[in-house]
């Protein structure tokens, strides 16, 4: 692969220090199986939270697939993430109901709480914020998720409140009701 292709890939793929090792059981199982790709990346994001650029590589290397068709794959589907994420990720919903109701102001006190903007996550590596297209809890507008859990019918503050009581509770502090 050329240098300037290399390069592309390392901005675009997070490597971190991880440990191969823990991949063996995975291409044990599905060693001669065809069309198991996709399932390989889906056990490989478990365990890494994210799919590390040596993990595709060894992917490739233990399939004997070519890096470009491991790398098309994890970047195709949107299950697949390319960097490591926080703790708590928050789905923001920008749906109609949402947008009608204040969705862009709850959006921008999130933003501004903790200092990153959609697509981030936080230098603590505590919150990941991803905006979704629509979060199916329409009669709770403005809502977002965290780790699963809803949170609906907010506002500016309240969001605030959220987070600032979810990252109290992370350094082992007092929770106020929200």
């Amino acid at each position: 692969m050329c240098n300037s292709c290399e390069k592309q890939l390392e901005t675009k793929f997070a490597d971190g220090n991880v440990d191969l090792t823990l991949l063996e059981p995975i291409f044990a199982e599905y060693t001669g199986k065809p069309g198991s790709i996709i399932s390989i990346l889906q056990k490989t994001q478990e365990i890494y939270g994210y799919l590390p650029l040596s993990a595709l590589q060894a992917i490739a290397d233990k399939t004997g697939n070519k890096r470009a068709k491991i790398y098309g794959i994890a970047t195709f589907y949107s299950q697949f993430r390319l960097s490591p994420v926080g703790k708590y990720v928050i789905l923001q919903c920008h749906g109609t109901a949402c947008h009608v109701l204040g969705a862009e102001k709850v959006g921008s006190a999130i933003c501004d709480e903790l200092g990153i903007s959609p697509g981030e996550t936080t230098t603590d590596g505590l919150f990941t914020l991803e905006d979704v297209a629509c979060l199916g809890c329409c009669s709770l507008a403005p809502v977002i998720m965290i780790n699963g859990e809803t949170y609906g019918k907010l506002t500016p503050d309240s969001v605030r409140k959220i987070l600032q009581n979810i990252a109290e509770a992370e350094k082992g502090g007092v929770v106020c009701e929200a």
